[in-house]
């Protein structure tokens, strides 16, 4: 049932980026974004960071983006310094519902101040 709704997911709606994440490969990443209009690229992170629902589970990608591409962070500094701004973004989830004027907000750093073995 897992595998089922695994594969329909990467299958509905994915771009080639997302394909390419899937995939765990940097060539095809790398591929993925180099025919990729400049301007295009902040879209693909966002989709891949855009939390995401079915009846069953949600999906967000943003653990399996920094187990692919640990040093995603590093890359974009030193390749891509532009589109840091909209990663960082999409480590936020905002509450679209206000509560006495104040919204809900979750922060999704855990991948930004400890190593993958659990170091800080």
């Amino acid at each position: 049932l897992i595998s089922k709704m695994l594969v329909r997911t990467i299958l509905e709606g994915s771009t080639v980026v997302m394909k390419a994440v899937n995939t765990n490969s940097e060539k095809q990443l790398r591929k993925a974004i180099s025919i990729a209009p400049r301007g295009k690229r902040a879209a693909m992170i966002q989709d891949l960071l855009t939390i995401r629902a079915d009846r069953d589970t949600y999906y967000y990608g943003c653990d399996e983006l920094f187990a692919r591409h640990p040093d995603i962070v590093k890359r974009l500094i030193a390749d891509a310094e532009h589109l840091l701004p909209v990663l960082l973004d999409g480590l936020i989830w905002r509450s679209r519902v206000p509560v006495k004027g104040k919204r809900r907000v979750n922060y999704f750093v855990k991948h930004l101040m400890v190593d993958e073995a659990g170091d800080f």
